[in-house]
């Protein structure tokens, strides 16, 4: 199975789009902008906590303060709200989520205040809409198009389920951002080495893939599914580039060779990452099980030196905890449906007055943008095919990125998840219904000239149409992804399906 990016050597239709005077950052950047704007624009309503931010947000202001997670009063939410913090004791607090995410919501605290609704959600809109930016412009390479990485952006910038996350402080965001991260720097990785004969054994972009993967497990363990996925990718990017270049045994040297070059510089990285990111737990004796091994002796992983025995020990009884939560929940979801969104989850609802004599609705509903999520879910029937039967590395690519995030949580059918889990994905969604898109272009070699403008001009025209019934369903939908009051009929209107309320 190749898995090569396809450049405009072999997908010549798309070498015209280059003769545009369109700078490759211009197009991305943008869109970037764009997603910033609806990121930032009444970011700090509503000024409560919001959902799964009673638990990030104060732990990110407890690390702040005590460099660990404190245990904080019941019901504490609207007195953090209006900025008394004195429920928070110094007893450590038992958390079941790595430290990154929760140390990015404190930095946006710290400079805007914690009693600010803004400052907790800054990071958030900061790095969601950075990965607006990363993945427009690391679909510029994969599809060789400004113009159609752009595009990837835009379907990104105005999908609701990444645009709620990206407006509340909760870590599927933060995890999202080191993924595309990764993933546009293996990219570069293979951008770097596939003309090379003889590349050279150390990968810097490699290197960078494990960083943020292990920052990505920092933020939350789902992303170890990427570090195997995208670990897989590179060993066969690295075969396919040694049969192209028609060496022999291509495919042990590929294996054993370029496999344990990506594993030394990918996976012990990532981890090494992963365990930094502890640092300030390791130095507070106070933190929750910190002095869990000299407590008990001889019992754990009595090789590993005390410090690392208590994290492995901490880190058991998390993996317990994430396998055995089974709490019934509204809104939970199984995985089959996410990509549909038939199950999106509600993050805030209130009925304020202000709407005359009808009741109002004021409402944040994580349900994803239908053009990207439905028209994606059509595409991905093509780009699995274009895998399949074409051996396209580009649809390969997509697929794989697309199942590492989703297709883990089958497994864990029996406990209680949710489909705003998915918005880990949404990036590659937004690949795959351009991909879809790009192969009204794809022409034969030899076709004449005509018939590769009238098919790159079916491209733009179809891409158009993607992009605009987008946006026109982002203005649509947004009252309801921003909290904006509007009355409960108008509300009513945006449930489409039934599920949704």
């Amino acid at each position: 199975m190749a898995c090569v990016i396809t450049t405009k050597r072999e997908f010549p239709a798309l070498a015209w789009m280059l003769r545009y005077p369109v700078r490759p950052w211009v197009g991305p950047v943008l869109v970037s902008i764009f997603a910033a704007f609806l990121r930032f624009f009444r970011l700090k309503t509503p000024p409560s906590l919001v959902f799964d931010e009673t638990y990030y947000v104060k732990q990110g202001y407890s690390l702040l303060e005590l460099g660990y997670e404190g245990r904080w009063a019941e019901d504490w939410d609207d007195n953090f709200a209006a900025g008394d913090f004195s429920g928070l004791s110094a007893e450590a607090d038992y958390v079941v989520h790595p430290p990154v995410g929760k140390w990015l919501i404190a930095f946006g605290m710290r400079l805007f205040g914690a009693e600010s609704s803004f400052g907790w959600r800054f990071m958030a809109a900061l790095l969601g809409s950075l990965t607006v930016l990363l993945l427009a412009r690391t679909a510029t390479h994969i599809f060789d198009s400004s113009i159609f990485g752009a595009a990837a952006g835009f379907l990104l910038a105005v999908d609701g389920l990444h645009l709620v996350h990206s407006r509340t402080a909760l870590l599927d965001i933060f995890l999202t951002f080191f993924v595309v991260a990764a993933f546009a720097t293996l990219v570069q990785d293979h951008l770097s080495r596939r003309d090379n004969p003889a590349p050279p054994w150390l990968r810097p972009w490699l290197v960078a893939t494990g960083v943020l993967l292990g920052l990505a497990c920092g933020v939350k363990w789902s992303g170890i599914y990427f570090a195997a996925a995208f670990g897989l990718v590179a060993v066969i990017w690295e075969c396919s580039r040694r049969l192209r270049f028609g060496e022999s045994r291509w495919l042990a040297k590929g294996i054993i060779w370029d496999g344990a070059s990506a594993f030394v510089q990918l996976i012990p990285i990532a981890v090494a990452t992963y365990v930094a990111t502890w640092g300030a737990w390791f130095a507070q004796p106070a933190a929750y099980m910190r002095q869990w091994a000299s407590g008990h002796p001889g019992a754990g992983v009595t090789w590993l030196p005390e410090g690392l025995r208590s994290l492995w020990e901490y880190h058991a009884r998390m993996w317990d905890f994430h396998n055995s939560l089974s709490a019934p929940h509204d809104y939970s979801a199984a995985p089959w449906g996410w990509v549909l969104q038939l199950r999106p989850t509600s993050f805030f609802y209130d009925s304020p007055a202000g709407c005359g004599a009808d009741s109002c609705s004021q409402a944040i509903t994580s349900v994803g943008n239908p053009m990207l999520w439905w028209g994606g879910t059509l595409a991905l029937l093509l780009v699995f095919a274009m895998w399949l039967w074409w051996n396209d590395g580009r649809a390969g690519l997509i697929l794989a990125a697309i199942g590492a995030g989703w297709l883990p949580w089958f497994i864990y059918g029996s406990r209680t998840i949710f489909t705003f889990y998915a918005v880990v994905f949404a990036p590659f969604m937004a690949l795959a219904l351009v991909y879809a898109v790009s192969l009204i272009s794809r022409t034969a070699p030899g076709v004449s000239a005509a018939t590769v403008a009238r098919r790159r001009r079916q491209s733009f025209i179809v891409l158009a149409v993607v992009c605009c019934f987008a946006l026109v369903l982002a203005v649509f939908f947004y009252p309801i992804w921003a909290a904006e009051v509007i009355p409960y009929e108008q509300w009513r209107w945006r449930m489409w399906l039934p599920s949704w309320i």
